[in-house]
């Protein structure tokens, strides 16, 4: 037998996988605490890239912390309620100082409401669900939208800064925001139609 595979670490609110989740959810505040000191008041474009890579960081972290949880066998219902929970606070909050300091403007802002009410539309389905204890896994599809999300999102925080290296980075920063939007639709309305059927049933 695997020696990694064998090593089942116990599961509580310290482990690895959680401090992660942890770490993420705290990175919400400084990225957005960065792009008002610049977009707001002011500040530095170094401000920009500064939380651009704490905004990365947090984007791998979402990555190893299911990494490490299945790897260690730490998978416990408060890293499944927190994981969600973490990725939807960093993605709105990016997306409404994008707003704000009008690096998204016009149609634009479309994609990201369509995004956002997504995301409260299924939160409000796995809860619902979950009162019928039905889980939803969350598929291949819906883990290629939220790094569709996580990429756009990571052009369009570098922003003015970004343009300086690479001159259509807000373009491309929009481009992807309009196909994770795309996926956004498609992905909600599988979980919309797993809870019409329940709801029927």
């Amino acid at each position: 037998m695997n020696a990694m595979s064998s090593e089942r670490l116990p599961a509580h609110p310290f482990a690895l996988p959680n401090l992660l989740t942890y770490g993420r959810i705290a990175a919400v505040p400084v990225v957005v605490g960065l792009m008002y000191w610049q977009s707001i008041l002011g500040g530095g474009l170094w401000l920009r890239w500064l939380a651009l890579a704490i905004f990365i960081v947090a984007g791998i972290s979402d990555i190893l912390d299911g990494y490490f949880a299945r790897m260690w066998g730490q998978q416990s219902s408060l890293g499944r309620m927190l994981d969600p929970i973490a990725d939807k606070l960093l993605v709105a909050s990016c997306l409404l100082m994008l707003a704000v300091d009008s690096t998204i403007r016009g149609w634009t802002v479309l994609a990201a409401v369509i995004i956002l009410c997504r995301e409260i539309l299924v939160s409000g389905l796995r809860e619902y669900l979950a009162e019928l204890r039905v889980s939803v896994p969350v598929t291949k599809l819906a883990k290629w939208k939220t790094l569709g999300q996580l990429v756009a999102i990571g052009f369009l925080i570098a922003g003015e800064a970004g343009t300086r290296v690479l001159p259509q980075t807000i373009e491309i920063g929009i481009a992807l925001l309009w196909l994770s939007a795309l996926l956004t639709l498609y992905t909600g309305w599988d979980y919309m139609r797993a809870g019409l059927r329940y709801m029927m049933d």
